[in-house]
């Protein structure tokens, strides 16, 4: 199967799309996967939108197409199945670019999490339902560029060409077990994320290292990650081709002022130093100017310490979980993660009505877990945390 080629239709006009739209509106069910350009430029876009039926791929080129409208109603149809893997992405990016909303959607990595797989990657998942090798060195390629070359759209077509079997699959094992319903749920409210901008918080709560640094090396920092941003934005490339996050964090700590200190601290390359030394030193200059009283601090998130009966019930919460979890072979995050279980000690709900009103409790929490949860408080409640739940 790994040396199988795959067939599949390119659609780069209007009329064609339209065409293709007819064909998908009267499908039961479509394998939908994307195609971005994140790793190559500032301003991320979709460049490819692959959609598979039982018997047929289509590739559609949204940068020669710039009106996909005509797939709105196949997208917004609740009788179609859209199969997607690992969706949050997709369906932010579709309503981004091209206010595609999605109903009926089911996210195959998902219905894996929910079965207890160890890898709910694609290529993982494929390679052991499938034997099918999914091309490693196309993971990076720039999906902008044209013309593609037949090896690129091939790989793209095979992408999804396995999700409608492989949903299929998933969704007899969830069936079986009795977990189809709790995916559904999940993929339900799935399909109403949204992109969401960056905020205008500072630039070095992005950067992992930032946390560790004094005021003023924050201050530096935050300087020159405004400046790579300006020249990311400027050039159309994403920031970390400009100048990487451990060299920008380098430069903080050492603050060299002079063009000397710059090219002997070798944190940067010849041509990086040739192309943004000046104007990295600039900044370093104004970043060590800002008053004392100015500078920031990095915003340390204390949460409140929690009362001791709410911390016993938390503990007790914490004891079934991961047990109901290892009976379930699931992760334990996937039953009850810990934002939830805070939330449950610190609210404390009563009854299964009160259950309802914690957010983010779903209902097949609810339906399927929520005496035991109650029951978990309770035991909680009267200091015997880490009794078995059975």
């Amino acid at each position: 199967m790994a040396g199988e080629t795959f067939a599949y239709e390119w659609i780069e006009t209007f009329p064609h799309l339209e065409g293709i739209a007819r064909i998908l509106g009267r499908a039961e069910i479509i394998g939908v996967d994307l195609e971005a350009d994140s790793l190559h430029h500032y301003f991320e876009k979709v460049c490819l939108l692959q959609i598979a039926t039982d018997s047929a791929s289509y590739i559609i080129d949204p940068l020669a197409i710039k009106d996909l409208s005509s797939l709105h109603p196949v997208f917004s149809n609740s009788h179609i199945r859209k199969v997607f893997h690992g969706a949050d992405f997709d369906v932010r990016s579709l309503y981004r670019d091209f206010r595609i909303g999605v109903e009926n959607l089911f996210d195959t990595q998902l219905a894996c999490k929910f079965l207890g797989f160890r890898e709910t990657g694609l290529e993982s998942v494929l390679r052991n339902r499938f034997q099918v090798d999914l091309n490693k060195k196309f993971q990076r390629a720039d999906w902008s560029q044209r013309p593609l070359s037949p090896e690129l759209l091939e790989y793209a077509a095979m992408d999804g060409r396995y999700l409608i079997p492989l949903s299929r699959m998933l969704e007899k094992e969830l069936e079986e077990k009795g977990r189809l319903s709790w995916v559904e749920e999940e993929c339900r409210f799935l399909s109403k994320v949204r992109f969401t901008p960056p905020s205008h918080e500072p630039l070095y709560l992005r950067v992992k290292g930032a946390s560790r640094l004094d005021p003023r090396s924050l201050a530096v920092l935050e300087a020159l990650l405004k400046f790579r941003e300006a020249q990311a934005r400027k050039s159309d490339l994403p920031p970390f081709k400009v100048l990487g996050n451990e060299s920008l964090l380098e430069l903080a700590i050492q603050k060299p002022l002079f063009l000397e200190e710059l090219e002997t601290g070798k944190i940067l390359s010849r041509k990086q130093i040739d192309r943004h030394g000046a104007h990295l030193l600039r900044e370093i200059h104004r970043a060590m100017a800002i008053p004392d009283e100015n500078l920031p601090a990095y915003p340390r998130e204390k949460r409140p310490d929690l009362p001791s009966a709410a911390r016993k019930r938390e503990k007790a919460l914490k004891t079934w979980r991961d047990l109901r979890a290892k009976n379930l072979g699931i992760e334990p995050g996937i039953l009850l993660n810990n934002a939830l279980i805070r939330d449950l000690a610190l609210k404390d709900p009563q009854s299964m009505r009160e259950l309802e009103g914690i957010p983010g409790l779903k209902k097949w929490r609810q339906e399927h877990f929520g005496a035991e949860i109650l029951a978990a408080q309770k035991r909680g409640q009267k200091g015997v945390g880490d009794e078995n739940s059975g």
